[in-house]
């Protein structure tokens, strides 16, 4: 069976830090991915923050006139945290729901630098996948090597018989926005989910 190896992107969710970092440069990659989104009339979704990296891409694609959909849990919109000029922000009522919603808009996902939550989500996405569950294109964009360590640490999760090969290279990974992004356009996901025998699909 053949895939298709032109993914059509509509919208791409984008998982990032609700920090800013310590470097400039993070913000500023932020703001330029979501302003090349705009630019391609790719939407974007995001976790409806205006804070840190969050707010930095969803302001990127406003300025460049694109579709911003933001998804945010209740109990986070309390702590008046959620960015009020987006095209469309989502309550829903649960971190689990949330990421549920930001998959079911997407097309694509591109992580950004992050903590604890931006992993989760990443992570989240990528055994969906490995499990064939979608075949999403999952990207890095791996600003100023923030992804390094992480890289070597699935590496090593191969080496030591944890991790197949073909599932390594679902992830990936640019440090440049346009050349992430032709990636995912032209990324061919794995035939077979993780448990799932030829015969069974």
């Amino acid at each position: 069976m053949l895939h298709q190896t032109h993914q059509e992107m509509k919208s791409i969710t984008v998982f990032c830090g609700s920090s800013a970092g310590t470097d400039s440069i993070f913000m500023e990659q932020a703001f330029q991915l979501g302003k090349t989104l705009g630019e391609n009339n790719i939407g974007l979704v995001y976790g409806g923050a205006k804070v840190g990296l969050m707010g930095a891409v969803a302001d990127g694609a406003l300025s460049a006139g694109g579709i911003v959909t933001g998804v945010i849990p209740d109990f986070l919109r309390s702590k008046e945290i959620a960015h009020t000029g987006l095209t469309e922000l989502l309550i829903v009522d649960s971190m689990h729901t949330r990421k549920m919603k930001m998959n079911e808009l997407c097309e694509g996902v591109i992580t950004l630098p992050g903590g604890y939550g931006t992993m989760e989500e990443f992570f989240e996405m990528l055994t969906w996948a490995q499990l064939g569950l979608h075949q999403k294109p999952i990207g890095i964009l791996n600003i100023n090597g923030y992804y390094d360590a992480m890289i070597t640490l699935v590496q090593t999760m191969v080496d030591k018989g944890f991790l197949k090969e073909v599932n390594q290279d679902m992830i990936l990974i640019s440090d440049d926005i346009d050349t992430l992004l032709d990636k995912m356009k032209n990324y061919v996901p794995p035939v077979v989910g993780k448990w799932i025998k030829k015969d069974e699909v």
